[in-house]
């Protein structure tokens, strides 16, 4: 079943069809759909929205029977009904057969990250996502100018930074911190970019994101572009180093807070 919402998003109704576990903290599940040849997407971060059932249920409740106006009636159902969204980033979609991947950090709280870990096939989803390939919740766009691309990201961004460092072409000068909990949560990222890509690990003692990014006195050169996601207070601080000690215009940093440590999304989202 699907409807649709404000072009250029609709609702997708999904099925599990397989689950991977990545590493530690990290698991992949791939859905399908007999629609989902209408999601349109360039890859890099795009993100979408993510509709789970409530325990006990097999379905998510979302009253798409009401057009446009689904979302006022869904926040007025009931808590114990209502669909659990949460914001999730696209990590691969496929043809032949209709596939994507969203990849969960599973940090052991939150309705999300449980129902991640017991994810079976067969079990279903809505997804709000994109009817329209270029679409506003891309946010990865550097100037046609930039000569150097600099990224960083948590467990909860590294989905996003691995689709933007494959989408970037041969040439394309790269300098990337990822933060994942464990060793084994590394992954191999394939990418015809010229990227240096370090992992720090945060339970063997790696520095924090700003101190790796200080320590590493990368040369920014004359037009870089910076790309900053994952929990809001690193992002931040992060933002100010690039932009205040490093001199970066603000305009070529795009950065995004997809958590907040110590609130559920709904404390987050209401907070922003």
């Amino acid at each position: 079943m699907t409807t649709a919402v404000a072009a250029p998003f609709r609702f997708f109704s999904l099925h599990v069809v397989r689950v991977g576990r990545l590493g530690p903290s990290l698991v992949r599940v791939t859905f399908g759909g007999a629609d989902l040849g209408a999601l349109q997407s360039l890859g890099r971060d795009q993100s979408l929205s993510l509709f789970l059932p409530q325990p006990g249920r097999k379905e998510p409740v979302v009253p798409l029977d009401l057009g446009d106006s689904w979302w006022q009636a869904w926040r007025e159902l009931p808590e114990d009904v209502r669909a659990v969204m949460r914001s999730y980033t696209l990590r691969a979609v496929r043809r032949d057969p209709d596939e994507i991947d969203i990849d969960f950090a599973l940090h052991g709280v939150g309705p999300a990250s449980r129902w991640a870990s017991r994810a079976a096939a067969g079990d279903r989803v809505l997804v709000l996502g994109p009817a329209i390939a270029d679409n506003r919740a891309v946010r990865f766009r550097p100037p046609e100018d930039t000569d150097l691309v600099v990224l960083w990201g948590d467990e909860t961004a590294v989905p996003a930074a691995s689709a933007v460092l494959e989408s970037l072409p041969a040439g394309t000068r790269v300098r990337a911190w990822l933060e994942v909990p464990h060793a084994g949560d590394i992954q191999d990222i394939a990418t015809e970019a010229d990227a240096e890509i370090d992992w720090l690990v945060r339970h063997a003692g790696s520095p924090t994101a700003v101190d790796a990014v200080r320590a590493a006195r990368l040369p920014l050169g004359e037009r870089p572009y910076v790309w900053l996601a994952g929990e809001s207070g690193h992002v931040r601080a992060l933002r100010r180093y690039f932009v205040a000690e490093r001199g970066v215009d603000r305009r070529r940093v795009t950065f995004v807070g997809y958590w907040r440590r110590g609130m559920t999304e709904e404390q987050f989202r209401a907070a922003d």
